[in-house]
């Protein structure tokens, strides 16, 4: 059974990860109703936090029905990693992680995200000083390491929990490899078989099946699975992937009703949650992966990725139910 702090997070726990512009409470809504144990925000920034940007604060909406939740907050300033640990528990979150993980240009460059992976002992005296400064639990994402020539995550993740860290995310990735090629969970496990480890260690990085998440669990030994892009856009794999891990048995995919009942109800809270025009926005990325394998699709999915007027996309849902509503999806 693994525990976050004093949460139980359950056997083999499945964990939705924080991703930009699209771990929001919408989205997370909807993977807590197929099957996610532990929620995370997309990653919130320390400094948009203390300036009180409009868009990080946003970010802060909780709900009840989600918990336990994480905060994700990334930084590089220890001030302003400390202040904004004081605003993030104001909302009142489960657990607060830290991102040192994140590849992306704009965020590294300021020796945030998986930039500090280049400088360990702020990493860890960073962490160190947010355990201080909270009575939550302070979990970590992270990556193997900068590049191939710098992977230490077993040494590293031994200080962040030495220094109070109360569980570990790692993707297998090195920054260098952004997304690309596979990710290695080989020195996952090395983490986990540490003697001396003794919190959580979840694995992130290509969990793009039921099979690969059972085989985390079963062949490399980690306390659960973060998935990332296998639910974009299908919050169904949460539940498929604990129907396989209970029974060995493949769920049927959902039906064509089912999911465009899902888009309605994820467009409808995302324009309840943050307006129209950028509901409508920041949802066209699910419709790929909501309508994947019907032939003959094109035509409609352009219908709901270009128009700007929610009025048009709900009209295409509803001729898609009519046009393909008998589909029957493959596996």
């Amino acid at each position: 059974m693994a525990k976050i702090g004093d949460i139980d997070v359950g056997e083999f726990p499945l964990l939705l990860a924080p991703m930009e512009d699209v771990s929001d409470p919408p989205f997370r809504a909807l993977c807590k109703e197929q099957g996610a144990d532990v929620m995370y925000t997309e990653f919130i920034s320390s400094e948009g936090l203390i300036r009180d940007a409009a868009k990080s604060v946003m970010k802060l909406d909780i709900y009840e029905k989600e918990r336990p939740i994480g905060i994700q907050i990334f930084g590089a300033d220890l001030e302003a990693m400390l202040e904004s640990v004081e605003i993030v528990e104001k909302s009142g979150p489960d657990i607060i992680d830290i991102n040192f993980g994140c590849p992306v240009k704009k965020v590294v460059s300021k020796g945030a995200g998986a930039g500090i992976l280049k400088d360990i002992d702020k990493m860890v005296s960073l962490t160190e000083a947010m355990v201080k400064h909270t009575k939550l639990p302070v979990t970590v994402k992270t990556r193997l390491g900068w590049d191939n020539d710098s992977i230490k995550i077993v040494e590293v993740a031994e200080r962040l929990q030495d220094v109070g860290c109360q569980a570990i995310s790692i993707h297998g990735r090195t920054r260098v490899q952004m997304y690309k090629g596979d990710a290695d969970w080989n020195p996952i496990a090395e983490v986990k078989n540490n003697p001396r480890m003794h919190i959580p260690v979840f694995g992130n990085g290509d969990v793009n099946s039921p099979e690969r998440a059972v085989e985390m669990r079963d062949k490399y030994g980690l306390d659960g699975a973060m998935i990332g892009r296998a639910c974009i856009g299908y919050p169904w794999f949460f539940r498929e992937v604990k129907h396989y891990i209970e029974t060995g048995e493949h769920l049927d995919p959902p039906t064509m009703i089912e999911r465009v009942e899902a888009a309605r109800r994820h467009l409808q809270m995302a324009i309840d949650w943050k307006g129209e025009k950028l509901g409508v926005f920041e949802t066209r990325r699910h419709y790929t992966n909501y309508f994947k394998g019907i032939p003959h699709f094109k035509e409609y999915r352009m219908k709901m990725v270009t128009s700007d007027d929610a009025a048009d996309v709900f009209a295409a849902f509803d001729e898609v139910e009519q046009e393909f509503g008998d589909f029957v999806f493959s596996r």
